[in-house]
């Protein structure tokens, strides 16, 4: 692939490969925590944190990445306090991360919570009224249970991840080697004369990465699903 991609691209892809990396795998927990409080817990607000979830997938993407320049930028109300103990978010790579984060999470979660809802919650009633604790019922009967619809949370929200760029572009811009992902690169090379092929390279492996996240998120979750039921 390095014969085939030129330097630049090359690191636009091997930066998305980075960002999509750890934005999955830093929200996560965070996802299945949501996931299960919405399919298992009631509380107050439990529409409003919903409604917060799956804002990012009707708002603009450059709502939710000026949003995100207003909160974590140097100056913004998180941004500022956490850049005094050494965390910049705003134009560093990492910052293109909880964009990616951000925007793929609500598609994580609502493959997790389709997963729990899916498992009859008599059974962890049972695991209950054995003296275990909640922590444990969902460690050892609930966790394994739903592993499939982690599995494919997951890898939709890697595939998600790669391919964000309206989030991206407003809160970390556009620099090379730094924030430069492959949906970004795709941009700038279509704004330069002669850049047509570089982002037409960059296009093939988008397509090639989305086909392949979803391929393996159904085959994963199938294998996984074969597993835990014996078959």
């Amino acid at each position: 692939m390095t014969d085939w991609l030129g330097p630049e691209e090359w690191r636009a892809v091997a930066l998305s490969l980075k960002v999509a990396f750890w934005a999955t795998l830093g929200s996560l927990p965070f996802g299945i925590l949501t996931a299960y409080a919405l399919a298992r817990w009631s509380f107050p607000g439990k529409q409003l944190l919903n409604g917060l979830v799956h804002l990012p997938l009707v708002l603009p993407p450059v709502v939710t990445g000026y949003l995100l320049l207003l909160t974590f930028g140097r100056t913004g109300w998180l941004g500022g306090w956490l850049a005094e103990i050494g965390i910049v978010f705003a134009f560093r790579w990492t910052g293109a991360a909880l964009a990616a984060a951000i925007m793929a999470f609500p598609l994580m979660v609502r493959a997790i919570r389709l997963s729990i809802e899916a498992v009859d919650a008599k059974l962890e009633q049972a695991g209950a009224t054995l003296g275990a604790s909640p922590a444990w019922v969902f460690a050892t009967l609930t966790l394994p249970l739903v592993l499939p619809g982690i599995v494919a949370g997951a890898i939709l929200a890697f595939a998600k991840a790669m391919g964000e760029f309206g989030a991206t572009i407003t809160f970390v811009s556009n620099i090379p080697g730094e924030t430069r992902t492959i949906p970004t690169a795709i941009y700038a090379f279509l704004q330069v004369p002669g850049g047509e092929g570089s982002a037409l390279r960059l296009v093939v492996v988008s397509v090639v990465v989305a086909m392949g996240a979803l391929f393996l998120s159904e085959l994963v979750g199938r294998r996984i699903a074969d597993r835990i039921g014996g078959r």
